[in-house]
């Protein structure tokens, strides 16, 4: 072993024996080999010789890489060398006449064999077939050594489809007229004799060496799709292909790549006519037989898909061939290989199943536009349809993992969910065109799964009812409620149904689901409300055992609350003595840490109540007794809290602080079914209640002002009573936005201005005074968080620290920009207030300029346009100093001129052009306000010093004075797509 082989085993070891120093010596003693100008030969000198696989496989691509990147400079002698060196080793013959270790090279293991192809393909690629135009027909003849050769052939020939020739993988125009150049050569040269030997080797080695003829039929069914079809569509070697599939004693692989190479047969692209006759000479019955095979081999597979690909043949010849020309024919055809195609689908793998389904799509849509389905026709409905039930079906196997939902469990859910996707599509396609048969179905396999024994496979009661809910997508609203036919026979059916097998939580799952699909038909037909409502409340729904079911229940229940609605007022009492425990684990201090109940499912029942005690139908002395009963007990649970509670030691208070997380959020929820009229004008008496609500939620803020999770649960409820009590919270709002000032940090802040935001566009000059209050406390604390230009993002910044201080700055945006259109610009100006108008102008300036979020520039252009309305009445009367020549100067020049210039600002962008056209607003709107004192300023300082032509200048200012905006705004953008090859310079702030 000399210096590069040791090299070369130990920059490939993998155990560890060797330190990182000396691999990456020997990485660069390998190095500095690679770069001499005799690395060919040094290679094919230690291919010659070396029976190390390492040195082998490296010396290979040693050579693949060199060819591939020095060809071109190669000398004519070199490149003979290394054709000649190269072809002998693929032959198994030597080097040279002394030669005995070459012909091993081809025992070596499969990596390096593929390589050596690669090699050779690679060759094929610069010489193929103006300078070595004999590569296959040199190479025929070596296939008499034997075995090995023809193994080393087979590999040539796929690796040369792989890279070269096969249109499966993106390829450049180039690639594609070279490999149109090579499929050429071969077709005129030697494809006869390459089809010959490929017949030849099957023939002799079939029993003998079953793998190699295996690797030869991939062969074929790579290269069928552009040879002569009629080298492979004949007797002969159809026959043998079929022979290898039905020949039990043989190996499976090698029927399996005989079925293959017959799917490129069936596949191969010609007119319809010449299909039709190829697929009745295949005589496919001979191997329906084999569907029957064990599902789990790859001839099964194999067989599955030959089917399937002639049963879609069948089919696309059926559509495309009129009576004449074989239209009765291929439908016999296709009729002939269904019920194996049936058969494959109900009994094979999934990855079968998928190929099979978007046939079966196929197919039923082409009898959309038939005017009715004959009786084989009808059958093969049915057939689909147990196909569609058999195929949603759970795998048994994993019926613990679902009912647990453990990640198993959920990885199967979420596999089947999209596995079902198209299984439902063909469903409704079915419906669409079998109606009435398709409604038999889903009616017999309900009936079916509702008289199932205690024993009944779970998995089909969960089909079933899977089959009967994705039905109802394809109903309309008006046959929901109607009723008519089978829903007015099946829902009331599901509805008393108790299944023995509803503990499983798929089963419990899809009953809810299908029940709340199906809602309308009850709202219809009130007589089955106390059913519908048993099916929610009883052990089916909320009180169900499964805790995933329980919370899907409570979510289900809210929305069948919020459409039957008026219609539950007569058994309300019913329904909140069933809910009782539920809502009573709200008033225990245990029921959050032991987790009885998670937050979601508690705030889906409180509104499902709130929605039903809310309505203006239920008396007012009962509505008064119901909320009153739910309140007091909660609010008495937060204040018992709140006065046992350690605020100096929150950590010891987290069992409590969630309790009343949860309380708060159960509050919420209740809210939500009472509007503003009722309980501000026709029944006080329910605000009132809200309102001491909110004093006493209002005293956690006091008691742990530092817990975010309970703080934004807080301000949750608040924001829902400033919707709820409308301008009667007013009252409380010092008191609550005092709480809420005390913190600074951004996040805090954000919760805070989106309040704010909400009371201004709720109540608009009413809250003047609040804000005139709170605004100078804002301003200045956001001016001491937030830059005044770019938030930095660089290396070492912390990336939840950047959103928080982004969102607070979005947000802040969104405020300034609410106060500006509600009429309340005039508290910037305020004497509290003046002293962060400097601030807030460059603010805006800058990002209204540079922003990275177009949004966020046209929010900022759009406050200006609204300060410049408000602040400045006519040419010469402004209500802030200065203001106008800042627009003018400042304003003017860098968002309206140098902004626009920047190339980054894309004109073809959506959202670009609409904050272009606030811009060219804001230029209409100064000079609305400020005459040609704008008018003067922008052209003389803005345009001429940046290169405009006089005439186009002249032209702007035309515009500008006209009363076409459009006309204006397209002007505007010509110009200033003129004006950016002159303009060399960054955004520059005066």
């Amino acid at each position: 072993m000399d210096g590069l082989e040791r090299a070369i085993l130990i920059s490939f070891d993998q155990s560890g024996q060797f330190d990182s120093l000396l691999k990456s010596q020997a990485a660069e003693y390998i190095k500095q080999i690679k770069e001499t100008q005799s690395i060919c030969s040094i290679c094919i000198e230690r291919l010659c010789s070396s029976q190390l696989v390492q040195v082998q496989f490296w010396c290979l691509q040693c050579l693949h890489e060199v060819l591939q990147v020095n060809y071109s400079s190669m000398g004519s002698e070199e490149k003979s060398f290394i054709r000649k060196s190269v072809f002998a080793m693929a032959c198994g013959e030597p080097v040279h006449a002394n030669d005995n270790n070459l012909a091993r090279l081809l025992e070596s293991p499969a990596f390096v064999k593929n390589k050596l192809a690669q090699v050779v393909v690679t060759l094929i690629y610069f010489e193929y077939p103006l300078i070595w135009p004999s590569v296959f027909v040199d190479l025929l003849p070596k296939l008499t050594k034997g075995a090995a050769v023809i193994d080393m052939f087979c590999r040539v020939l796929n690796v040369l489809d792989d890279e070269l020739i096969s249109l499966d993988y993106p390829r450049s125009g180039n690639d594609v007229a070279l490999s149109g150049r090579i499929k050429d050569a071969m077709r005129a040269q030697c494809v006869p004799q390459i089809v010959g030997a490929w017949y030849d080797i099957v023939s002799t080695y079939k029993n003998s060496e079953p793998e190699l003829c295996s690797s030869v039929l991939e062969s074929v069914r790579r290269y069928i799709s552009w040879i002569d079809i009629g080298l492979i569509a004949n007797d002969a070697f159809t026959g043998l292909l079929f022979e290898l599939i039905l020949a039990d004693a043989l190996l499976d692989q090698l029927r399996a790549a005989a079925a293959g190479a017959v799917l490129a047969v069936v596949s191969k692209r010609m007119d319809f006519k010449s299909k039709l006759g190829l697929l009745q000479s295949l005589q496919i019955r001979r191997i329906f037989r084999l569907v029957a095979s064990d599902s789990d081999s790859d001839l099964a597979s194999s067989v599955a898909s030959l089917l399937t690909g002639y049963a879609a043949e069948a089919l696309e010849c059926s559509k495309r061939l009129n009576l004449e020309d074989g239209k009765e024919v291929s439908l016999e055809l296709l009729n002939e290989v269904l019920p194996s195609v049936f058969y494959v689908i109900q009994n094979g793998e999934d990855d079968q199943a998928f190929s099979i389904v978007q046939f079966l799509s196929v197919y039923v849509g082409t009898m959309k536009s038939l005017s009715g389905l004959t009786e084989t026709q009808m059958r093969h409905v049915g057939q689909i349809l147990e196909v569609i039930r058999t195929q949603i079906q759970y795998n048994p196997m994993y019926r613990n993992n679902l009912d647990v939902l453990d990640k198993i469990g959920q990885e199967e859910e979420d596999r089947m969910v999209e596995f079902r996707k198209d299984l439902f599509v063909l469903l409704r396609n079915v419906g669409r065109v079998a109606p009435d048969l398709t409604h038999a179905f889903i009616k017999n396999s309900l009936a079916s799964a509702i008289s199932s024994s205690e024993d009944r496979n779970i998995e089909e009661v969960e089909a079933s009812l899977s089959l009967f809910y994705a039905l109802g997508e394809s109903l309309s609203d008006d046959v929901m409620r109607s009723g008519n036919g089978l829903l007015g026979e099946l829902v009331p059916m599901l509805l008393s149904t108790r299944f023995p097998c509803h503990s499983s939580r798929l089963v419990a799952l899809v009953y809810l689901d299908t029940i709340t699909r199906y809602v309308k038909f009850v709202s219809e037909n009130t007589q089955y409300i106390p059913l519908a409502l048993g099916a929610f409340l009883d052990e089916r729904g909320i009180h169900h055992p499964n805790g995933n079911v329980s919370r899907r229940a409570s979510y289900l229940f809210m929305r069948v609350v919020k459409l039957l609605k008026s219609k539950l007022v007569p058994y309300i009492e019913t329904i909140l003595q069933s809910l009782q425990d539920i809502v009573a684990q709200f008033t225990r201090m245990s029921s959050a840490s032991k987790g009885i109940s998670g937050p979601e499912d508690g705030s889906h029942i409180f509104e499902a109540i709130g929605l039903l005690i809310g309505m203006e139908e239920v008396p007012l002395e009962k509505q008064s007794d119901y909320l009153s009963a739910l309140l007091t007990p909660l609010c008495q649970q937060v204040e018992s809290t709140l006065l046992n509670a350690k605020p100096h030691n929150p950590a010891d208070s987290l069992p409590q602080i969630e309790s009343i997380q949860q309380i708060v959020m159960a509050i919420n929820a209740l809210s939500k079914g009472f509007n503003e009229r009722l309980v501000t004008t026709t029944r006080p008496g329910i605000g009132l209640m809200f309102k001491k609500t909110l004093d006493i939620l209002l005293q956690t803020l006091v008691v742990f002002p530092n817990m975010e999770p309970l703080r934004s649960k807080v301000i949750s409820f608040i924001h829902r009573m400033v919707d709820t009590l409308g301008p009667s919270i007013f009252p409380y709002l010092p008191n609550v936005l005092g709480q809420l000032l005390t913190e600074s940090e951004p996040k805090e802040l954000v919760g805070f201005l989106v309040l704010l935001n909400q009371l201004i566009c709720k109540f608009g000059a009413e809250v003047r005074d609040i804000l005139e209050v709170v605004y100078p406390v804002i301003a200045s604390r956001v001016f001491r968080i937030l830059p005044r230009t770019e938030i930095e993002t660089g290396p070492g910044s912390c990336a939840e620290e950047i959103r928080e201080l982004q969102e607070l700055q979005k947000t802040f945006f969104v405020f300034l920009n609410v106060i500006a259109t509600h009429e309340l610009s005039l508290i910037f100006l305020l004497p509290k207030s003046i002293g962060y108008l400097e601030s807030v102008m460059q603010f805006l300036l800058y990002n209204c300029c540079n922003h990275k979020d177009i949004n966020i520039r046209k929010a900022c252009v759009q406050i200006f346009i609204r300060l410049i309305e408000d602040w400045c009445t006519g040419p010469h009367d402004e209500k802030v100093s200065g203001f106008r020549n800042f627009m003018v100067e400042t304003f003017a020049m860098n968002c309206c001129l140098y902004s626009v210039l920047e190339k980054s600002f894309e004109f073809r962008d959506a959202n670009t052009a609409i904050l272009f056209g606030e811009i060219v607003t804001a230029q209409k709107v100064m000079y609305e306000k400020f005459g040609n004192d704008f008018l003067l300023s922008f052209v003389s300082r803005g345009f001429i010093n940046n290169h405009c032509p006089p005439d186009l200048a002249e032209e702007y200012c035309q515009k500008l004075q006209g009363n076409d905006f459009k006309a204006l705004k397209s002007f505007y953008q010509s110009l200033i797509e003129r004006l950016r090859p002159l303009h060399n310079g960054s955004i520059v702030f005066r």
